[in-house]
Parts: structure tokens; sequence; C-alpha cells
């Protein structure tokens, strides 16, 4: 195996390096501030530095922690760990210097760690301001490591109690620059890792045929790094895939099964009855030999007319409802599909639903939605479909609802040990507030039967009941003789993340390999997150709405989602204000910024809340205040 090289750095008395000393498969290279003749005054350190160049490690004097790079040979900069135990610019200096003193190290630790390592930083109980600490201290009067790492690309991946009596020999000095002890009860070790870069995403291109042509349509922009992932491919771990398996291979046990996924096309035309136009993506097609180059787009040289996906069309109703005219440049307009409802109805339609059989649809769909800890503007969603004849629907739903629960139950035993209750809820009896995203727009598209829902408590981080699936009927004249439908629709998502402990859906996209290693061949575990306390930045943004015209709360998100890449978790109205004299209305808002899996800096944030500023103006035409 490999030799791990370990950097240890404000080592004072050498101390704790000297209590690695044997330890098997690493080289240690212990330093510290002070000169060497500054640490042979330090009691036990004349010691512990001849232990440690006996065993072969290095000692060096006179290292500043903020400048790493300075004292090692390029072919030397690569450790596996850095280790930084209490940390502290001296004497009676406050909580501003130490922040600053962190910042600095983080970033000098990243010039001199692998891309593997990881940095571990020990401090005193309340320093860090992570929840870990026990008593929490107030965030402002804490060092706030997690917000200081992310500003050189850190996340923290664990954090455990550092035991200073279980480590042989080691004595922790220092109180004030001075060789005298200090209180290490409740002492925190922070682990630190790499993280991956924030995303930025060029303008993409997607080729399609259509209905016997090629076409092409600029991907929008909240969508760019989600479209054509190939979750379900036959070659995918992804725990949404295994889901879907899971449910496919019970059902097939109560049904004769037929998969219909391979004609199922991104794009979708025609009326979607009582669907809310503010939640539809659309599309503006061009013909393949106008279609511009990538090249081309990011220089800008795209004709927004010509070629562009229409994301705010501000000619709408009180309600919201878009009025399709020309000058939305809407009219034949296509759109990413919202469902795959209106595929099998098709598919009843033409006579391809053979009575008995149950016919199975799966894919990613796209809607546009508030930002909301359970809100996916795309998740994957199965659809079943089978006819039956009419008076013996009920049987039908109650074996596919059978099925459906025991293939869940199976899977959230597996990972968390014990079933959780899924039910059937009448949909005249499901209260409204109830309703997640998910089973929001369903309603939309037509009566809803039932709602199936699932009760999990997966360590309090999902709602307690949360609408997975809903069931619905419909009549059809077909093969002269009149036939039940029974549709079923699961968002495959959601119930990935209930099964699996994931509280937050954008874990599910991430492009991080710590996700999709702890789902080795497919299988199902309860998730363990590899970014802990991501730091939180708030920003509020208030401004004049247009005269006359209604607010697109829906465009205001989806604005939101585009500018941060997802970072903004949450949106809350905090205040209105109509003046009497003009009755010009005034909203101001919350946004809350947070990132699940990467390093989200204050600077960065910044940048995010400008831009998010200067678009809402051109697209909304608010007026900043």
């Amino acid at each position: 195996a490999a030799v791990r090289r370990v950097l240890l750095l404000g080592e004072g008395n050498f101390s704790f390096a000297a209590s690695l000393c044997g330890a098997a498969g690493i080289h240690i290279v212990a330093t510290c501030y002070e000169s060497e003749e500054e640490v042979s005054r330090l009691g036990g350190a004349a010691e512990s530095i001849r232990r440690l160049r006996e065993s072969g490690a290095e000692v060096v004097f006179s290292v500043d922690c903020t400048k790493l790079k300075a004292y090692f040979l390029p072919e030397q900069r690569q450790f596996d760990c850095i280790y930084f135990n209490f940390p502290h610019c001296g004497k009676k200096a406050g909580v501003v210097k130490n922040r600053e003193l962190l910042a600095r190290f983080f970033h000098s630790s990243s010039e001199v760690l692998t891309e593997e390592g990881e940095v571990h930083v020990a401090l005193c109980n309340g320093q860090g301001g992570t929840p870990a600490d026990q008593p929490r201290r107030e965030w402002h009067n804490s060092w706030q490591i997690v917000a200081v790492a992310a500003g050189a690309r850190f996340i923290l991946s664990n954090v455990h109690p550092f035991k200073a009596e279980t480590i042989h020999g080691y004595k922790h000095t220092g109180y004030r620059s001075q060789d005298k002890s200090f209180c290490v009860d409740g002492a925190l070790n922070h682990v630190f890792t790499r993280s991956m870069p924030l995303p930025y995403f060029k303008p993409m291109i997607c080729e399609i045929e259509l209905e016997s042509r090629k076409v092409s349509f600029q991907v929008p922009r909240v969508l760019v790094d989600k479209i054509n992932r190939g979750f379900l491919e036959l070659n995918s771990n992804h725990p949404v895939r295994t889901v879907k398996e899971k449910l496919t291979a019970e059902l097939s046990q109560a049904f004769p099964l037929k998969n219909a996924d391979y004609c199922l096309s991104l794009l979708h035309q025609g009326h979607l009855n009582g669907v809310c136009h503010s939640n539809i993506f659309w599309i503006t097609l061009s013909p393949e030999e106008e279609t511009p180059s990538t090249e081309e787009m990011s220089n800008g040289l795209a004709n927004a007319v010509l070629f562009s996906h229409v994301d705010f069309c501000r000619d709408a109703d009180k309600n919201g409802w878009v009025n399709v005219q020309e000058g939305c440049r809407i009219s034949n307009q296509y759109y990413l599909r919202p469902s795959l409802l209106p595929y099998a109805q098709a598919m009843v339609q033409k006579g391809a639903v053979l009575p008995g059989t149950l016919h199975v649809l799966s894919g990613p769909i796209f809607r546009k939605c508030l930002i909301t800890p359970y809100s996916m503007p795309v998740f994957h969603e199965m659809v079943f479909v089978c006819a039956v004849n009419r008076g013996i629907e009920n049987s039908c739903i109650d074996m596919l609802m059978k099925n459906i629960k025991t293939s869940i139950h199976s899977l959230h035993q597996t990972v968390s040990g014990f079933k959780p209750n899924i039910n059937l809820k009448e949909a005249m009896s499901f209260e409204t507030p109830e309703l997640n995203d998910f089973a929001s727009f369903e309603s939309q598209l037509g009566k809803i039967q039932y709602f199936i829902c699932m009760e999990t408590d997966t360590s309090g981080s999902c709602e307690k009941s949360s609408c997975v699936g809903i069931i619905r009927t419909a009549h059809y004249e077909l093969v002269s003789s009149e036939l039940v439908v029974v549709f079923a629709s699961l968002n495959l998502d959601l119930l990935a993340m209930l099964i699996c402990g994931i509280s937050d859906w954008r874990i599910l996209w991430t492009s991080d390999t710590r996700f999709f290693c702890q789902f080795p061949r497919g299988e199902l575990r309860l998730f363990k997150s590899f970014s802990l306390y991501p730091p939180s930045y708030v920003h509020d943004v208030s401004f004049w709405l247009p005269d006359g015209e209604p607010f697109d709360e829906v465009a205001f998100h989806t604005i939101a989602r585009q500018v941060s890449s997802e970072m903004v978790v949450s949106i809350q109205l905090i205040d209105s204000f109509q003046q009497s004299e003009t009755g010009r209305k005034s909203l101001c808002y919350r946004l809350t910024f947070q990132s699940c899996d990467k390093a989200l800096s204050r600077t960065e944030v910044a940048e995010m809340q400008l831009l998010f500023r200067k678009e809402i103006n051109q697209r909304l035409c608010v007026t900043l205040r």
C-alpha cells in the first residue's frame, strides 16, 4: 500500500505528533510556528522531537500555516492529510482574527493537499459554530468554520469528538501563547474534503427527431445539467432506477406487463386543459439547418426569436393563466413534457392498450414550480395503464396498490429496518394544504380518485406523510365494449428520497462520486451526507410591481433557480406595501442560499444576488428599490 503523507501544523510541544510515531503506512511531517529555540523551552518538546526524528519523521520549525507552498518543493506538495489542532492567533485575539487565520490556512492547504485528501481542524467546544457544538454559540460569536472553509472550496464531511485523553502522551498547551494547558472538554475534530466546483453551464442545444424531421432547441438554463442524465438506463446504478426496477419486477408477478418507454418524446404539443401555463417550460423549435453552433451560442450570435426557449410570457390574466398570443412567440408552441399522462391517454385512444395488460411508461418530466424542499422542476415519473371491464376497476386498483406496497415495503425495510405506512386517500377527503407540488400539478391534469401516501420517520428529515402517487380512472369505448382504464402515476424521485432518507431533492442530481459510491451495483442504502452543516446566506430584495400587471411568482422563483444554479432553498414574502395615493404595490422577499453538496461562499452568493436583481428587473419589469 502507498504511504500516506501527513502534515501536522501548529504542533507547539510536538506531543500530538509524537503520539503518531510508529503508525503504519504514514510519513509524518510535523511543524510548528515557533523557532527551534523557542520550542526547546516548552516542557517535553525535546523528547517528542527526538522520538519523531528517530522514527523517520520530518520536523520543521517556523512554518506559517498560511504560506505552506513556500516550505515544500513542488514534488513534496502532495499531502494526504493535514492536521491543525486548536489553531489560534495567540494571546487575546477575537473571533474575527481567528476566522481570518482559518480562511488563509484553508487557502494555503488547498495548494499542498491531494485531490482526495482531508483537512482535520480541532476546535474547542463552541468555536466552530455548527450544530455539532453543544452548547452551540450564536453564529456571529463563532469562528464560522464551514463558511470560512467554503471560501477555499472545502466542505465539512465529518465531525467527531476530539478525545485528548485517548491520545497517549498528548499535552494540550498554548493558552494565550503560554506553556499552559486549556480546556478541551467537548472539543470537536472537523474533517474537510475538497468540494466540486460550482457549476457554470454553457448554452446547450438538444437535437431530436420530431414528426419525421430533425429539429433543435435550446435547453432552458435551469435544466441544462438535468437533460439526458440517463438515470433510468440499463447501465445506471442510480437509486431512482433501482426503485423503478423493483416496482416493475413486483408488478410483473401480478399482471402481464408491457414496457412502452421507447416511443416517448421529450416535447409535447397541444393544449393541456386546466394547466397553468406558468408551470410549463415552453420551447421554440429551430429547423436543423438553422441551428447555430455551440460556439455561436456562447458568443451570443443566436437569434433569440429564431432559436430560444420561452421562459416567461407576461401576457397573462389575473390568475396567471397565459393568453397565447403571437406577441409572446408561443403560437404553434411546443413544451417540455410536464407529464407522461397524455402519452398514456394517446395509447388508449389509438387502441394500443391490451385489456388486462399493465402498460408501463417512465421517464423524466419537467414542471416550473415554487422553491420548496420537495418541489422538483424535473423528476422521473412512472405511469401504469390497465384497461379492465367495467365493474372490476376497484379490484384492479386493489391489486395494483397491493403490489406497489409490497415492493416499497421490501425496499424500505431492507434500507431502514421497518415498513412505512402506505395507503390510499380518497381525493375528496384530502385537504388542499396537504398536497405537495407533485399532487397539486396532477390535480390540474384531471379528476383524481385516490392519492397514494407514504408515511416515514426517517430521522425527521422528511415530511410525515408525502403524496408519492395518484390513481385516476377514465371510461373509453374500445372494440365495441366499454372499458374502464386505470391510470396510476408515481414520483420515483420522491420514493427514492423517502426510502434512502434523503432530505434534499437536489442531491439526486449531483455529479459527485461520493453520492454514487453509496449505492454500489444499484443497492439502496440510507444516504450519508458528505457535506455537513452547509452554511446558509440570507439576502432580501424589494421592488415595485409594474402597473396593472399580475406578478408571476413561479417565474420569480424560476429566475432564482437559474441565476443560483439551484442554490436558493427558500423564498419567503416578508413584506408588502401599497401606496394609497398611486396604488403602486411593493413586495419584499427573503432569499436563503445554501448548497447541499458543494462549497458556497459569501462572495459567490453576493454575485448571485446581484445577478438575480438584474434578471427580475429585465424579465419581470419590476422596479428595484
